[in-house]
């Protein structure tokens, strides 16, 4: 296992992948030795600034990468370099699941782990339908602006008390009705600013890291 302050020894790939609507841009970044899974973490809306540069997305990632995790982070259709216009969810969810397959043709028996953030949770929860994951974990999922189906029972979630978009309670009331585990952090707003510490360690808690 690797360190933590060792990710910056990951090898960095920045690729095009196919899918149904060209290609999408993708960010993935390798610990090379000791690899002990697969990480794909989805970006918050497209429209409304998401991208696979977002400081919560990059935080997911460098955690896995520090546990000897791979992680893959696509930009959404439409998004820098990627194809393809918004589809709210639908489309975004087969691209991901093409992603997923083109990555894995290179890291043949390593399991994978799903996170995603915001709107990338309803992305996330909606390929766990179709991917086998070892984890889902859901970082502020839009609950109340996405319908969610029914989730894996190992699924975590996590969430600032102080979100100020989606509801804090109707997050916990989603996840207390599937009897989810739940990490709160503590005065998080939706986006965790000056909380990236606290969400790090949440992460790796929640991950099979």
């Amino acid at each position: 296992m690797k360190r933590p302050g060792e990710a910056a020894k990951t090898k960095r790939y920045k690729l095009r992948i196919p899918v149904s609507v060209g290609k999408l841009e993708t960010v993935i970044d390798d610990p090379e030795t000791d690899r002990r899974g697969l990480l794909l973490v989805a970006h918050p809306h497209p429209l409304h600034g998401g991208s696979l540069d977002n400081k919560v997305v990059t935080t997911l990632a460098r955690a896995a990468n520090e546990a000897g995790w791979v992680s893959v982070r696509p930009n959404f259709r439409g998004v820098g370099m990627s194809d393809g216009e918004f589809d709210a969810g639908v489309g975004e969810t087969d691209d991901l699941l093409a992603v997923a397959r083109f990555v894995e043709a290179s890291y043949p028996g390593l399991p994978w782990a799903l996170a995603g953030f915001s709107f990338g949770a309803f992305v996330q929860h909606r390929l766990r339908q179709e991917l086998h994951a070892k984890r889902l974990i859901l970082v502020a999922p839009a609950v109340t602006m996405y319908e969610f189906d029914p989730v894996p029972a190992d699924t975590v979630v996590i969430y600032g008390d102080a979100d100020e978009l989606i509801p804090p309670a109707a997050i916990r009331l989603w996840a207390e009705q599937q009897q989810l585990a739940v990490k709160n952090i503590p005065g998080a707003g939706h986006f965790f600013h000056g909380k990236l510490k606290e969400l790090k360690q949440a992460f790796l808690e929640a991950c099979p890291c």
